[in-house]
């Protein structure tokens, strides 16, 4: 067992279809750092082609798209979290912090379940 206690990952899955778990959320949380598609991508250990394809998955399962992006050339490209993109992470960190919150007593309870490794 973890020797600082059970980590949650939050998976949400809809019917759009969707999954928004911990690597959608990291990738905007970096693209919001970074301002770029690619840094974010690559600090995550992605290629780009992997990163955009998940940002366009998200920005076509939402009513307005989570990344806004704009294409390289002389200026360079870049990319930012648009106000809906910031408020689905803000919804999606604050349903992780309820479950380690509000779930702490019932993840110690089976944490106490488990067996414990042999010295």
């Amino acid at each position: 067992m973890n020797r600082d206690g059970p980590r949650i990952k939050l998976r949400l899955e809809y019917d759009a279809p969707l999954v928004l778990g911990p690597g959608k959320a990291q990738l905007l949380r970096l693209i919001g750092q970074h301002g770029s598609i690619s840094a974010a991508g690559r600090q995550m250990g992605m290629s780009y082609k992997r990163a955009w394809s998940l940002v366009e998955e998200m920005n076509a399962a939402f009513v307005a798209p989570l990344v806004d992006s704009s294409r390289g050339g002389a200026g360079g490209g870049g990319a930012t979290v648009t106000p809906t993109g910031l408020a689905v992470l803000r919804h999606y960190e604050s349903l992780e912090r309820l479950l380690t919150d509000k779930g702490a007593a019932d993840l110690a309870a089976i944490g106490a379940l488990m067996k414990t490794e042999e010295p």
